[in-house]
């Protein structure tokens, strides 16, 4: 089975049952679901800013369970580490969120599916699936 890795605007959309979802649908059927170490974070972060009560936190850990976590190791760090400079040299930016999750999707060689494309067109070697048209 194909693993896929979605970025953090595409989980929230699921996680919200937003309208937004329905168009990843097709690419998220048949494949196993994967999530970078750092859209846990920054879903936990959504959280705790929105002031989560214990029985929503709880909602959030379960759903999380459901998907394959990627977590950094060394090997992340290093193409984290590529990604922030080949960005630098294009003259581009990316945000250190943005870049470990591209960094994780490059490192275990799997596409990412985002509804924000433009963050990561640039990034050579990284497969991008989006719905934006």
């Amino acid at each position: 089975m194909e693993t896929v890795l979605l970025d953090t605007d595409v989980v929230s959309f699921l996680l919200k049952g937003d309208s937004r979802a329905e168009a990843y649908v097709p690419h998220l059927q048949d494949r196993r679901l994967a999530l970078s170490f750092m859209t846990v974070a920054e879903l936990y972060q959504w959280a705790a800013v929105r002031n989560w009560g214990a029985r929503r936190r709880q909602q959030l850990d379960q759903t999380l369970r459901t998907y394959l976590i990627l977590p950094f190791d060394i090997e992340v760090c290093r193409q984290w580490g590529e990604v922030r400079a080949a960005s630098r040299r294009q003259g581009r930016s990316i945000s250190p969120q943005d870049a470990w999750i591209a960094a994780s999707a490059l490192h275990h060689r799997i596409a990412l599916v985002t509804g924000n494309p433009n963050d990561f067109e640039h990034i050579a070697g990284l497969t991008v699936i989006t719905s934006v048209v």
